[in-house]
């Protein structure tokens, strides 16, 4: 199946966001673009696998927080890159926009679940996403963009430009039985 134009999907945000310099650095076999309401069927759950367990929540719940997020705009910035022969997602990754009291209302750009398929790894495909999203949150104003990470990724992003910062913390809450999402 070859690649679906950016023209004829309902995507998260303009895809004009995205830099074409960028864009003109992918291998041509691929293609960047933001994230689309039909990438559920285009395994959007199984790249973001390569993370951590991922529970399939079926097509319509994909789909109903698909457009929760496109209800806040300027705020989820989601980029995938597709493989333009089987017009499939070989990565993803995310940055969404804080707005903040501090900084003279500034705003803080904040990289999420940066995924590559296996099959795709070790060719430059992280790389580009996190330059998709920085170029994404500091076009739009943001005075810092970060991310958090285990220690064994801390070389590939200081490569992407991230310097070592403060500590992360998590409280995570007691496990559901049900997603909290009913539809």
């Amino acid at each position: 199946m070859p690649l679906t134009p950016d023209s004829e999907l309902d995507l998260l945000f303009p895809a004009s966001l995205i830099s074409s310099e960028l864009k003109a650095q992918l291998h041509p076999d691929l293609h960047i673009r933001p994230l689309a309401s039909t990438d559920y069927r285009r395994g959007h759950l199984h790249v973001l696998s390569v993370l951590t367990i991922v529970t399939d929540p079926g097509e319509a719940a994909w789909v109903h927080q698909y457009h929760a997020m496109r209800s806040a705009p300027s705020t989820y910035y989601t980029v995938v890159i597709i493989n333009r022969s089987t017009d499939m997602i070989v990565g993803v990754g995310s940055v969404f926009i804080e707005r903040k009291f501090l900084r003279g209302l500034g705003s803080v750009g904040h990289i999420e679940d940066i995924a590559v398929d296996k099959d795709q790894q070790g060719k430059k495909l992280g790389l580009r996403i996190i330059q998709a999203l920085t170029y994404i949150s500091e076009n739009y104003g943001c005075y810092k963009t970060i991310l958090n990470c285990n220690d064994s990724n801390i070389p590939f992003y200081e490569k992407c430009g991230f310097k070592k910062k403060e500590n992360e913390m998590a409280k995570y809450a007691p496990e559901r039985q049900n997603s909290p999402l009913r539809l």
